[in-house]
């Protein structure tokens, strides 16, 4: 039998490692597990929003300058249309999930969490995990192992199936970003993301609803067809990866936890990407795991879990909402486009740079006199 950890996190991608990290910074000894070779890789819309790049501060993670890049706001895209705003207090960073996890890693190793890459979680028991060398025994398992979660399986924790089918796919392109913001194109069906990544690389991740893209193709080129102002960027600039996709997004949980047993990042749930959130939720909710673990109290995990996704899941919601509804959502863009300083307020708010409440009365009387006059 191995040696006994306070903390086996299985899952050694941004999720896991930054629960780790910070677990380390509160004394806890932790190993991860993962089956995969780092640095590694995922299909990711690579954008980090301010209070994700907070967060990233406070674990000490360090990412290259010259292998990521600022953004200052969010611009939205709906053929004539264009709503731009910049975040009302700090700033996104762009970054290639392999940079990012090489810096994850890093800072794990020199905290002295003990990673354990090339080997793969077999079973969930009470007292920790068997791998093919052995059972690995811990006060808390910490399952971060993605969309498909084999812990969250093996816990009995699978939600419902979901009729809803969305799905992405990234590649990445030698080219100076051309704008300081993230860029949200609307297709039909499709969402085309644009991150600067590097002083002269940008990310393309598109997502898609089946079954509204059957008939047209998913392929990328395909996909990219919807987009011709992307398309009019990229004409004859180099490919600098292999596409990577995922899906599908929507994953439902009965719970968060169960026993000693947590779940953190996509493994704990994910409604979709569409609102770019999902690093910055992850952080969130490792430093509320890690609170917990300090009370070993997993139920108060619960409660700051729902309470951390409650505002995200509900812009997000919104916002698939509208990529259903095109006409509406012209109508809204046209609103923020023609009031960027309430567009900033509602980035502020889907960052955590700005309370719900300081959108105030006027916020909402302005938005709904925009669509009214349309």
């Amino acid at each position: 039998m191995s040696p006994a950890a306070d903390l086996v996190v299985v899952g050694g991608g941004p999720a896991g490692l930054a629960t780790a990290i910070r677990a380390r910074q509160k004394g806890f000894q932790v190993t991860v597990l993962d089956r995969g070779t780092p640095p590694i890789d995922k299909a990711c819309g690579e954008g980090l929003m301010p209070d994700a790049v907070q967060r990233l501060d406070e674990l000490g993670v360090v990412l290259d300058p010259q292998r990521s890049a600022a953004f200052q706001g969010i611009r939205y895209l709906d053929a004539d249309l264009v709503a731009e705003a910049r975040f009302p207090g700090g700033q996104g960073l762009g970054v290639r999930r392999l940079d990012l996890h090489q810096a994850f890693l890093h800072r794990a190793q020199s905290l002295g969490v003990q990673l354990r890459f090339r080997e793969k979680a077999l079973a969930l028991h009470d007292d920790g995990v068997e791998t093919a060398s052995g059972r690995l025994t811990a006060s808390w398992v910490v399952g971060a192992d993605g969309l498909t979660s084999r812990l969250r399986k093996w816990a009995g924790l699978e939600g419902r199936p979901t009729k809803q089918r969305r799905f992405g796919v990234r590649r990445h392109f030698e080219v100076k970003p051309w704008a300081p913001f993230v860029e949200v194109h609307w297709g039909d069906g499709c969402e085309a993301y644009v991150t600067p990544v590097g002083p002269q690389q940008v990310g393309v991740a598109i997502l898609w609803s089946e079954p509204a893209r059957e008939a047209q193709g998913t392929g990328f080129e395909k996909l990219l067809s919807q987009f011709p102002a992307i398309r009019s960027h990229l004409e004859g600039v180099p490919t600098l990866s292999r596409d990577r996709g995922c899906g599908p997004l929507h994953q439902r949980v009965r719970a968060v936890h169960r026993g000693n047993l947590a779940l953190v990042g996509d493994a704990s749930g994910y409604l979709d990407a569409i609102t770019g959130e999902g690093l910055a939720l992850a952080f969130h909710q490792s430093f509320a795991l890690v609170e917990a673990l300090e009370k070993a109290d997993l139920a108060a995990y619960g409660r700051r879990h729902r309470k951390i996704g409650q505002i995200p899941n509900h812009l997000t919601a919104i916002v698939l909402w509208l990529e259903a509804h095109p006409r509406i959502r012209r109508r809204l863009l046209r609103a923020l486009a023609e009031d960027p300083e309430l567009f900033s307020r509602f980035l502020g708010i889907h960052a955590r740079t700005l309370r719900p409440g300081q959108l105030g009365l006027s916020g909402i009387w302005r938005l709904v006199r925009g669509l009214a006059v349309q």
